[in-house]
């Protein structure tokens, strides 16, 4: 019952037809080519993600900077000859409801409130004297009382 179909297959290193695998020409030109093309795209890749890391980091760094010197200025305010030079009156009641600014309480009858030249608005001794410390404006309109800043200015 042996048919000449049936008998098994054997390989045969010399009878294997190695001449597919060989690149010649064209084919090896098109093989270097798209090497060239991933390896360009790779170091694109890796330019592009090098150069935003450095942007933000360069970001970051001024970023830094910028707050560091922005802690370093201070405010300038008045100094203290000039703040107990300001009028303080007592309060006298009147048709509308007075309050201080910045502690938004009520001036209550013969208080002694504090009131700046420029604008006329009125405070709480205590409270505009903090103020005024480190600012040399009203707190309520920014009206310029004239720090050492403006002095300055106007002796050059």
């Amino acid at each position: 019952m042996n048919s000449p179909d049936n008998h098994p297959f054997h390989w045969h290193y010399a009878e294997l037809d190695d001449k597919n695998f060989q690149i010649h020409g064209q084919s090896l030109l098109l093989l270097l080519i798209l090497f060239s093309i991933l390896l360009l795209f790779t170091l694109i890749c890796l330019y592009t993600r090098w150069a935003c890391r450095y942007r933000q980091s360069t970001a970051a760094a001024a970023q830094q900077q910028q707050q560091q010197g922005l802690q370093m200025v201070r405010p300038v305010g008045l100094d203290r000859a000039t703040i107990e030079s300001l009028p303080v009156y007592l309060h006298r009641s009147s048709a509308s409801e007075a309050q201080c600014s910045i502690c938004l309480s009520s001036f209550q009858e013969e208080e002694k409130v504090k009131v700046l030249p420029e604008c006329n608005h009125a405070f709480h001794p205590e409270c505009v004297d903090m103020w005024l410390k480190t600012h040399s404006s009203c707190p309520l309109c920014r009206a310029s009382l004239g720090g050492p800043a403006e002095a300055a200015c106007v002796a050059a």
